[in-house]
């Protein structure tokens, strides 16, 4: 996105507009264009506008010349106070929405990671799923004094994130895990009509045009049991971070569920299983290390030896593909699984940031074993889940 567009998103205006049109379009001009001499509008800004003005240009202004940081001249500087400043002055001036992306593209485009690891910077930010995955990325950097408002930080935004989620993602399961327990003397309400038919078929009557359903077939009750097993495998590459936090929120969620038992594994170049801190997620979150290399047959291999009941076992591999580990294995391993029963699902990303940048090769190869690979946003995970639970065709969304 350009520093043009950057400043046109952010730029939100809410007076009513007391200007004539052809004053107001000018005025709009201004604030999205800077004030650079060739900005041609000839628009004088003043009160609100000029310090709405300030700090856009603080973030966007003159001098931007690249990606390389010390190219750019805008005006944050590297102090905490004055950053602290500007965070309160965009949060007065803009929506919630709007300080989210900015703060995003001060930290891409001013490098100011390292004042995250301040106290006082973590308490003005406004708080969203980027900023936890750059909080992440820091972890290991973090000093001591810094840790304790930065697990406040990302609780906040993993219980919004479960508020959001957790109703429709139980519901939806539940329903899932009832309708694949088929009985055989169901209820009239839980009769699978479908199956009924298929499985009478021989005892059609064509003087009377129907069947005679001998056999009944119908949906079974969960019982508090376990029904089935779900092994969530997270690539916790730095590329992945959205799709890190989404899925440690899914998976609390799904341990909290007693007919779903639910195994939670992140990988790099190393795997590790975070099963046994499922109860929070929180502390799944400071559990992973986001960066590093990508061993995806590794990790298959680790989550293969955990499947006891193959039938019955869903694996939702998250990753964007990028191996870098024995190409081959990872395919055999995948094909090995469903072979046995596994239903194995493949997410390039769990998020909303759009298309993810993805290895196209391994893509396909797994879509040609049958497991086709998909970026999911976080609300239709829930019907991906029910899909696989039920041995149905993953609802895969429409790459156009």
């Amino acid at each position: 996105m350009t520093t043009v567009d950057q400043r046109a998103g952010a730029a939100v205006d809410r007076r009513a507009q007391t200007l004539d049109p052809a004053q107001e379009r000018l005025r709009r001009w201004r604030m999205v264009l800077g004030g650079d001499s060739a900005d041609g509008t000839g628009c004088a800004l003043s009160g609100r506008d000029a310090a709405m003005d300030g700090a856009l240009s603080a973030l966007y202004g003159k001098g931007d010349k690249g990606q390389s940081g010390k190219d750019r001249s805008a005006g944050l500087g590297a102090s905490a106070p004055s950053v602290a400043r500007w965070l309160g002055d965009i949060r007065t001036y803009f929506p919630s929405s709007v300080v989210q992306v900015m703060q995003r593209d001060a930290i891409d485009r001013l490098g100011l990671s390292t004042l995250l690891l301040e106290p006082e910077m973590l308490e003005a930010v406004e708080a969203d799923v980027h900023l936890v995955g750059t909080l992440l990325s820091l972890n290991r950097a973090m000093p001591e004094t810094t840790k304790e408002t930065a697990r406040a930080v990302v609780r906040k935004v993993v219980e919004d994130l479960e508020k959001r989620l957790a109703t429709r993602t139980r519901a939806t399961l539940t329903g899932a895990l009832d309708r694949s327990a088929r009985i055989n003397r169901p209820r009239h309400h839980d009769i699978d009509w479908n199956r009924t038919i298929a499985a009478n078929l021989k005892h059609y009557l064509p003087e009377y045009r129907t069947i005679v359903p001998e056999r009944l077939v119908g949906y079974g009750r969960a019982s508090q049991s376990v029904k089935k097993e779900v092994v969530l495998c997270i690539d916790q590459s730095g590329s992945m971070a959205a799709s890190v936090v989404y899925a440690s929120v899914f998976g609390a969620v799904l341990a909290s569920m007693r007919s779903i038992s639910t195994r939670l594994v992140v990988f790099d170049t190393s795997v590790v299983d975070l099963t046994d801190q499922l109860d929070d997620p929180v502390d799944v979150l400071f559990g992973t290390q986001l960066g590093g290399g990508t061993d995806i047959n590794r990790a298959l291999a680790y989550c293969q030896s955990q499947i006891s009941r193959p039938a019955e076992t869903v694996v939702v591999l998250i990753s964007d593909l990028y191996e870098g580990g024995i190409r081959d294995e990872m395919l055999k391993r995948v094909a090995a699984m469903k072979a046995s029963g596994v239903q194995f699902v493949a997410l390039l990303a769990l998020s909303d940031e759009g298309a993810p940048a993805y290895d196209r090769d391994h893509a396909a190869a797994l879509a040609a074993l049958g497991a086709p690979a998909f970026a999911c946003t976080p609300d239709l995970f829930p019907e991906v889940m029910a899909a696989a639970i039920e041995k149905r065709p993953i609802p895969v969304p429409d790459a156009g």
